[in-house]
Parts: C-alpha cells; sequence; structure tokens
C-alpha cells in the first residue's frame, strides 16, 4: 500500500474515500493501512508548506543553512553530536552528509543576528564541532518538491526589424 503514502505525500488533505476510490480499494483498507502507518512512524505528521514570501509580516522568519565538520565520537559515530544539535529549537532539520561537511542544518531565527549568535554561541561551542559554514536563505523557489512562486510568462509576440 505504498501508494497511500505517495498520494498522502503530494498532498495530506486527501481524505481516505478519495485515496480508497483512486486505488479502488475499500475505505476500510485504507484507514487500517494509514493508522498502521501512524502506529510505526512510517507517518510522522501531517503538513502544510506555506510560501511565507507572499506572507510579508513582521514575524517572518530568517533562514540559514548551516554546515557542520565534527568529530565522531567513538563508540556513537555521529548519532550522538546530531542528538545534541537537533534538539535546539531553533534547528528545523539535520542531515548527515557525505563530502567535506558532517552535517547540514536548517536553522531559523528572527533576525540574522539571532542565528549567528545561535551558531557561535551554542553551536560552535559543542564538543566535537571543529567548524562551522552558515549559508543565509535569500529566497526560497522550491521547497519540499512545491514550487513556491509561478514564473508568469510573457505571451507578447517578439517583433525585430
Amino acid at each position: 500500500m505504498r501508494e497511500i503514502l505517495e498520494i498522502l505525500e503530494k498532498d495530506a488533505r486527501t481524505t481516505p474515500e478519495e485515496i480508497a476510490k483512486m486505488l479502488k480499494k475499500s475505505v476500510a483498507a485504507v484507514k487500517s493501512a494509514i493508522k498502521k502507518y501512524e502506529k510505526q512512524g512510517v507517518i510522522v505528521k501531517y503538513k502544510t508548506v506555506i510560501n511565507s514570501d507572499i506572507l510579508k509580516d513582521d514575524a517572518q522568519k530568517v533562514r540559514a543553512l548551516i554546515e557542520v565538520r565534527v568529530a565522531p565520537q567513538r563508540g556513537h559515530g555521529f548519532d550522538h553530536i546530531a542528538e545534541r544539535v537537533y534538539r535546539f529549537p531553533e534547528v528545523k532539520s539535520c542531515y548527515l552528509l557525505s563530502g567535506s561537511y558532517d552535517l547540514l542544518l536548517v536553522v531559523e531565527g528572527r533576525d540574522i543576528q539571532e542565528v549567528s549568535s545561535f551558531v557561535s554561541e551554542r553551536l560552535a561551542t559543542i564538543d566535537n564541532v571543529n567548524s562551522t559554514v552558515t549559508h543565509f536563505i535569500l529566497k526560497r523557489y522550491k521547497a519540499d518538491g512545491d514550487i513556491l512562486k509561478r514564473i508568469e510568462r510573457n505571451n507578447r509576440i517578439a517583433i525585430s526589424f
């Protein structure tokens, strides 16, 4: 029933009745599968993607991508350090990477100073954090597979002389 997950991932508002109709399954079977996925932790949360650029309100947050180089701990690898890092409320996402850096964080704050303070006072001071590189996000075009801003095409006819 992987199809159920794919449908919900595209649009979490799709009802079990709609999914059952799409997959030619019973509503009870779809509801049972969804409950099972929720109980197992396969479905973690239902979420709305918000284009905050359109809102342009005072509560708009500053986001940054932070690359973190760490020394893995004996017996724990990267997991123990990652857990310490992702428990900070400023950290919205945390990924283990291959390549030059070990962790990639998505961090959110009220302004650049708040993100900078988080990096210098809290993140960089953790034992085994060797270095960080911060990239402030200036504009989001696509998030979680969804295009945030529609590109308006110029439909005028080109005239040349």
